[in-house]
């Protein structure tokens, strides 16, 4: 088979999947090595890319997904209707991000950095698949850990959570946070 009729087949796998497809599903579908097929798909990626098709083929972490691009949007936003609204809330976002950074965690951690109950946040994020229950606590209770999932990263535009940006540092010490507070 040759290099044209590979990534033939590789479109149309993402593209039948419509999910994002493990690298390692490719290579068994095709058999072929991982490597060989990483090489193809990111030749494919700089090919969307550099002819500006309508589709893209977006990594996140080991699997890939053939997408529209985002800035097509307001062309197939007036053909189609969207299925649910995915807007977060400003708690919701709260919440989510101190998963992502500090996972895992449990929701008593990010109740204390929060200063507020989360329990409403975490029911929506796990509803909406950008969290999910990493395992749990070794302590009385046994508390669920949550982390962030590969929808998450779709929900961002990210490869891998190492994306994140980072955090800045407070200037105030804990000392002043408590002068302030009295």
């Amino acid at each position: 088979m040759d290099q044209r009729e590979i990534k033939a087949i590789i479109e149309s796998l993402l593209y039948v999947w419509g999910e994002p497809l493990s690298l390692s599903d490719i290579a068994e579908v095709l058999e072929m090595k991982k490597s060989k097929i990483s090489d193809i798909l990111t030749e494919m990626i700089a090919d969307f890319n550099f002819y500006r098709r309508g589709l893209q083929i977006k990594q996140i972490n080991n699997k890939y997904q053939l997408v529209t691009r985002p800035e097509h949007y307001e062309w197939i936003s007036k053909l189609c209707t969207p299925k649910s609204n995915k807007k977060l809330s400003n708690a919701a976002l709260e919440t989510l991000s101190i998963i992502a950074y500090k996972q895992p965690i449990t929701r008593m951690e990010i109740e204390a950095i929060r200063g507020v109950k989360c329990e409403r946040s975490i029911y929506t994020l796990l509803q909406k698949d950008l969290i999910r229950e990493v395992g749990r606590l070794d302590k009385p209770g046994k508390p669920i850990l949550f982390g962030t999932t590969d929808e998450f990263l779709k929900y961002f535009g990210l490869i891998s959570i190492e994306q994140l940006p980072e955090l800045k540092k407070s200037t105030n010490s804990d000392d002043e946070v408590k002068e302030n507070d009295e």
